[in-house]
């Protein structure tokens, strides 16, 4: 008998590691080629490792919530074959590769904001060369934004693989610091201002205690770090979106008809926003400690609420390439696979600029936070009639409207007030002009 190595394939090139979360075999289970074995779930989104043989399951080289690293043994599966000391590896990467881009997903990419977090004090980076131990990406950023220099890290006994130090072996050795860890411009900058400390958590046997997921340990920690990396400005606007609305229920119809898919609002608010971006190229932008990187290209996320109550961001490619048509498809197809859990990690990450609809909700507007390392996040709030004094020839008088707020947050390091409050604008004229005469 032969044995095959199941090796963690590789799921992009900013993917380096991943979490496994679920065992779907046991030692000693019989496998057959493309059935899945093991689900995983990196900073981006869950996913499965199928099989590429058949066999039986001979070992688990990780156990649930181990992290490995691309590329690394996860099981062996033993194969039919006459020469038993043959053992042959993956050759190929059954999750789609995604192309170098950065980190910008909505769900929340934690890893990538602390990095991108600016200090006084520079901890010396770590690297292959400085150490013959190996520190995954995650250790290393912790360690970055705790001011945990090399020589101290290396005295941090591990408990992973080869005595590799783990996520939480680092969190837990930063409980029980004693030493005054390097203090960040945003840490002295808090210390100067005497911010009290939160109040201890009363806590009674009534209680009922809930463990956050994964998924909202990571929004959690992204949320907080973009409020410390970006300086938020928002901008309001209302609009009157009483032509629009009329147009779409006139031609819902027969769009669906012709098309086979669902004409929502949120292709047309993406549809705005995109025309936008093109006046306003510098929203379309990020920061990179004293650069700022605008993006050739538009890739819009749009902020999709999950059933467990979080959200991701899956997001549209070359969205200023697609007419209304292509923004209906993409819109429909990522909304419903990110409900299913079926999004490539691909499909979460690149993006330039995100809107998120809080109408859905029946919110009347939101102060949204921006997803990093984006400067801009748009709040679309609920449509609602509203009494608006109509100007005319004849003379003004009031009216029932349809109207709507939109609250444009964006990183005052680099955008002004007033290119942030046009921005908002423009959006809000291009759905105020929309073409009614458009058909279907």
């Amino acid at each position: 008998m032969g044995k095959y190595l199941l090796k963690l394939p590789k799921m992009g090139e900013s993917v380096a590691e991943a979490t496994l979360t679920t065992w779907l075999k046991d030692v000693g289970d019989s496998i057959a080629v493309d059935e899945s074995i093991v689900e995983v779930a990196t900073d981006k989104v869950d996913s499965d490792v199928p099989s590429e043989v058949e066999g039986i399951l001979l070992e688990k080289k990780f156990q649930v919530n181990e992290i490995a690293q691309v590329g690394d043994v996860i099981a062996v599966i033993e194969i039919a074959g006459t020469d038993e000391a043959s053992e042959e590896e993956v050759v190929s990467d059954p999750i789609p590769e995604v192309k170098e881009t950065p980190k910008e997903d909505p769900v929340a990419v934690i890893e990538a904001a602390v990095s991108s977090a600016q200090s006084t004090v520079q901890t010396p980076t770590i690297s292959s060369s400085d150490t013959k131990r190996f520190y995954s990406p995650l250790v290393k950023n912790i360690a970055k934004e705790e001011g945990i220099a090399l020589e101290e890290l290396e005295n941090i006994q591990g408990t992973g693989d080869k005595g590799r130090v783990t996520k939480k072996d680092i969190l837990g050795y930063i409980k029980t610091r004693t030493a005054a860890p390097v203090q960040s411009e945003i840490q002295i900058e808090e210390k100067q201002i005497d911010v009290p400390k939160p109040a201890p958590v009363s806590i009674s046997g009534q209680d009922q205690h809930i463990e956050m997921t994964r998924m909202g340990k990571m929004i959690s920690d992204h949320m907080v770090n973009s409020r410390k990396i970006s300086a938020h400005v928002q901008s309001f606007v209302e609009v009157d979106v009483t032509d629009l609305w009329d147009w779409r229920e006139r031609v819902k119809g027969k769009f669906q008809k012709r098309e086979q898919e669902k004409l929502t609002f949120t292709p047309i608010f993406i549809a705005a926003v995109v025309q936008a971006l093109k006046e306003f190229p510098l929203l379309n932008s990020s920061v990179s400690e004293n650069t700022i990187i605008q993006k050739k290209v538009i890739n819009v996320g749009m902020a999709t609420a999950l059933g467990d109550g979080n959200l991701i961001v899956p997001v549209i490619k070359n969205t200023d390439h697609l007419n209304l048509v292509g923004l209906a498809r993409a819109v429909n197809d990522l909304s419903i696979r990110a409900r299913n859990n079926e999004l490539a990690p691909d499909e979460v990450q690149g993006g330039t600029y995100t809107v998120t609809n809080v109408g859905n909700f029946g919110s009347i507007t939101g102060i949204p936070i921006i997803n990093q390392p984006q400067v801009g996040i748009l709040a679309i709030g609920v449509i609602r009639k509203m009494p608006a004094v109509i100007e005319t020839a004849n003379g003004d008088f009031i009216g029932i409207r349809r109207k709507m707020i939109l609250c444009h947050s964006y990183d005052h390091r680099i955008i002004n007030g007033a290119m942030g409050g046009q921005f908002v604008k423009a959006v809000a004229d291009a759905l105020e002009q929309w073409d009614t005469s458009i058909d279907f």
